[in-house]
């Protein structure tokens, strides 16, 4: 059983959603044995900011959608997409 790199974008509720609130619910809701490698804040338009999540987590069957289900319970996050996935 390997690692998987992968990429999340959470978009907010809103264009006033603080983004670093959910940057901090997103380290709190994370499922065990996943690591956040990264976190990065993009534009996209009118105001309005995606937060782009990188995490490595074993290669398991479910864990992948308890991320993702867990992401989607952070407060403030409108939805939650896989960008990229990738075996390490």
């Amino acid at each position: 059983m390997g690692q998987v790199a992968v990429l999340f974008r959470l978009m907010p509720q809103g264009v006033e959603t603080d983004m670093k609130a959910v940057a901090e619910g997103v380290r709190t809701a994370l499922p065990q044995g996943v690591q956040v490698r990264g976190m990065q804040v993009k534009d996209i338009a009118f105001g309005l900011k995606a937060l782009l999540v990188s995490v490595v987590m074993a290669d398991s069957g479910g864990i992948l959608e308890a991320t993702e289900q867990a992401f989607a319970k952070v407060p403030h996050v409108e939805s939650v997409e896989v960008m990229e996935e990738g075996l390490l």
